[in-house]
């Protein structure tokens, strides 16, 4: 919120500098993020009075000005703008005159051969306005030039951009900025003097039904007549224009005032434009949820349609503006109004929140409703409103009705009683500085700083206790003990509570799973994947997802079922932008949900495509795409760095992918994920010029049977088996000794059915082999000619070594048959060699 020193100074006095303020307002929570000195941009400006306007005997456009400045004779300034006339009093930029806003130095100048010395201003150069269609002329009358102009133009003022913390609400006003540096300096607080209505207003002219009553459970309905609609007082302009907000007329602006002033939204209805909405005289006001599908046409000139989470304000049963969000523009107060109807209620927070979010709008109003109004003081903000409205527009209060409740009576109270410990305070503060030492928070401190808050204290059952009454203003934040030790904290000062060391430090470590994680994002990128991160919220629309109730935006409503339609979006995007392939990997958190509800895994997903090879000019230019070989060799090479043995079996239940070129992983019997190449349909819906190979595996199985390598740690060396501190940074690839014997190969060839996976047979030659077959590998495939129907001819090369001697024909082919007839009594296969 943008604080004005000046309005400021009203409500508290302020002996600080705006650097002391600002600095005291941030150590005690509300940073200042900007500290806009608007003194600066128009100081050498004065009152000027142009006692002649000539035109320029060498333009038509220019006009020559003779301006009494105050000095002893007056200045010629030439000047181009269209309104300037005689007798008019304008700001005048002196010699020497810097103004900011437009980087301008005022200097002596010649004007198509006529001297000028000096410059008549516009709002656009003295940075109150984006742009002016002429200079400005002082509405006020008889001024005395030479004066500072800077007072007439509000610009004798510096505006604090102060942000405060979600739980303050009352921050989000100037009486509320004020309470908190009358806490923070100790200086006596001056709040505006609101006159009470003097006496009651009937209502027989219009009825308040709340139709939900926990979304809005107060509201108070004025009808105020014969009011002049007109410009604004100029300190009242000033003060909005400071605060950010552009002055229109002065019933709005009064509302916006208030605003600024109390943080109580208000809202003006023409009326008569409401009576318009039917022949009955009696103008009744309901407070209900809309009905979906009907539309209300805003003040920003939107057509909105509405939902049924938002809460609106309807006349004779048609809406008429969304409650706490925005009025309608049907009903909005013009030029022409002589009769309103003052809005002042109070609305449920989330309800607020949810009807802003279902129609994208956020606004002034809105963000002061969503952290939660004073219910307390609604009254006072609708007195003073009412109050100004009567001195500023001339309008008479004829009519009020009220619905809910107002004011405090009936079991209902805005105040709580808290019972506060000096034990516990000192306890949870620490040591603070003294002014003889150091030493624990003293009981006059919280008492001086709770009193400054507009608490109330007495004595507690206990000794050394007090039982705190909460100020009104306060009830929504102030709730528990702990709540007021942290306002004693942080009025006390931080910068006054000594540091404490911890007596002795731990070094820091990485937990077993980080360790595992660390390792396989290396391998990935060692074989050239690139990380990548991607939003776990995408749009709805799929199968077993999770659909967020209440989402940010329409396009992330919903969680994530797997990490393979974002790494397939963001290789397409590559592709179109002309980057080539993106061959990369991801670890995040997928979700879906079934019969039994809701679940969550950490997976990691991976995508390869093109040629990721640099430089084609050794193949005549021509681009090379991974293969599915040569993308399966990848993930193996992956695989092969974790010491990870993985098998692979077919698989056609992901219909994203190739049928015939799609598998299974599995390791121990855990199945692991799937590997395959994107379905050639796909393929040509997305526009990819080369195949696409993608993979998605579960992270807590893969990191399960990588701690392996964790359970080879050695005990500590005080006899104690090694915790979690023992683990180091990165788990070291394990040593396999090689061994020193030559080693022996044979080759088996044979024909098997096709419906016979290369995988099943592998697992069957390593079973019986048993220790001495070191590797197994498939190098030849054929089918056709002389192969059998069905059938198709395989051929292994099988490698036997041991690790203390030389293998003999004698060692080998007994082993070699066993795995021969293994295979002919599991497969039928038929052997060849």
């Amino acid at each position: 919120m943008r604080i004005s020193l000046s309005w400021l100074k009203e409500l508290v006095e302020v002996t600080l500098t705006p650097e002391a303020l600002a600095e005291a307002l941030t150590i005690a929570g509300f940073e200042v993020e900007d500290i806009e000195d608007r003194r600066t941009w128009a100081d050498g400006v004065v009152v000027g009075k142009v006692l002649q306007c000539e035109p320029h005997p060498n333009a038509d456009k220019l006009r020559v000005c003779q301006v009494d400045i105050g000095a002893e004779t007056p200045s010629t300034i030439v000047c181009g703008a269209a309104n300037v006339r005689a007798d008019a009093y304008v700001p005048v930029a002196t010699l020497g005159t810097y103004l900011p806003m437009i980087d301008l130095k005022i200097r002596p100048a010649k004007l198509r051969g006529v001297a000028s010395e000096g410059m008549i201003c516009s709002l656009a150069e003295l940075g109150l306005a984006k742009e002016s269609d002429g200079i400005h002329i002082f509405a006020q009358p008889e001024l005395k030039p030479g004066t500072d102009a800077r007072p007439l133009l509000g610009l004798d003022d510096v505006i604090l951009d102060v942000t405060s913390t979600a739980n303050r609400a009352d921050a989000l006003s100037m009486v509320g900025i004020a309470r908190e540096v009358a806490a923070l300096t100790g200086a006596p607080l001056r709040l505006p003097h609101v006159a009470a209505t003097p006496t009651q207003l009937p209502c027989q002219d219009l009825t308040l039904a709340i139709d939900a009553p926990q979304a809005c459970p107060a509201y108070i309905g004025t009808v105020i007549k014969g009011v002049t609609i007109a410009p604004s007082p100029l300190w009242m302009q000033h003060r909005l224009q400071a605060s950010g907000i552009r002055p229109i007329n002065n019933v709005v602006d009064i509302t916006n005032y208030i605003l600024l002033e109390w943080g109580q939204p208000l809202h003006a209805f023409d009326y008569d434009r409401l009576l318009a909405l039917s022949t009955d005289a009696t103008l009744p006001i309901s407070i209900c949820f809309a009905s979906a599908g009907h539309t209300l046409k805003t003040l920003d000139g939107q057509d909105r349609t509405l939902h049924e989470q938002n809460l609106v304000i309807s006349a004779y049963q048609q809406p008429v503006a969304i409650a706490g969000v925005m009025g309608g523009e049907a009903t909005e107060v013009y030029d022409g109004t002589t009769n309103l109807l003052l809005e002042a209620a109070v609305f449920d927070s989330a309800t607020i929140r949810r009807s802003a979010r279902a129609q994208g709008l956020r606004t002034e109003a809105s963000i002061r409703y969503e952290r939660g109004v004073n219910h307390a003081e609604l009254l006072t903000a609708c007195q003073r409103a009412i109050q100004l409205l009567r001195d500023v527009t001339g309008g008479t209060p004829v009519s009020q009705a009220i619905a809910g409740t107002v004011t405090e009576g009936n079991g209902v109270s805005w105040t709580r009683v808290i019972d506060l410990r000096l034990d516990r305070v000192q306890q949870l503060l620490g040591n603070v500085e003294l002014e003889d030492g150091i030493g624990d928070i003293q009981s006059a401190d919280v008492e001086k700083i709770l009193t400054a808050l507009g608490c109330q204290l007495a004595p507690g059952e206990q000794e050394q206790t007090w039982r705190v009454t909460v100020p009104p203003y306060r009830y929504r934040d102030l709730e528990r003990e702990i709540d007021l030790i942290e306002e004693i904290a942080r009025l006390y000062g931080y910068d006054h509570f000594c540091d404490t060391l911890p007596a002795a430090a731990e070094p820091g470590y990485l937990s077993l799973e980080e360790a595992l994680e660390r390792q396989l994002r290396e391998a990935c990128r060692a074989v050239g994947l690139t990380e990548v991160m991607h939003y776990s919220l995408v749009k709805p629309g799929g199968d077993r997802q999770i659909v967020i109730t209440n989402p940010l935006f329409t396009e992330y409503a919903a969680l994530r079922t797997n990490l393979l339609d974002g790494l397939l979006d963001a290789f397409q995007y590559n592709v179109e932008q002309g980057n080539g392939g993106l061959n990369a990997f991801e670890i995040g958190r997928i979700f879906w949900q079934d019969e039994e509800g809701g679940h969550e895994i950490d997976a990691i997903g991976g995508i390869m495509g093109g040629d990721p090879s640099q430089g084609r000019w050794r193949r005549g230019g021509r681009e090379h795409p991974l293969d599915w070989f040569e993308a399966k060799g990848l993930l193996e090479s992956v695989f092969q760095r974790l010491d990870l043995t993985v098998e692979y079996q077919p698989d056609r239940r992901d219909p994203r992918l190739h049928p015939g070129r799609t598998a299974s992983l599995w390791i121990q019997g855990d199945r692991l994920g799937t590997f395959g190449q994107l379905h050639p349909q796909l393929q040509d819906e997305r526009g990819l010029p080369y195949p696409v190979y993608l993979f998605e595996l579960d992270l807590g199985i893969m990191l399960l049977h990588m701690d392996e390598a964790a359970n080879q740690l050695e005990p500590a060396s005080d006899g104690k088996a090694a915790g979690a501190s023992a683990v180091p940074q990165y788990l070291p690839p394990r040593f396999k000794p090689f061994s020193t014997f030559p080693a022996s190969d044979r080759d088996l060839a044979l024909y098997a059915p096709i419906d016979i996976a290369v995988a099943d047979l592998q697992r069957t030659i390593t079973k019986a082999g048993g220790a001495l077959l070191e590797s197994v590998q498939l190098f030849d495939e054929y089918r056709g000619e002389n192969v059998p129907a069905g059938h198709r001819s395989l051929a292994f090369r099988l490698v036997y070594r041991a690790d203390d001697r030389t293998l003999t024909d004698g060692d080998i082919e007994p082993i070699h048959q066993q795995i021969r007839d293994a295979l002919v009594e599991k497969f039928r296969v038929e052997l060849r060699s």
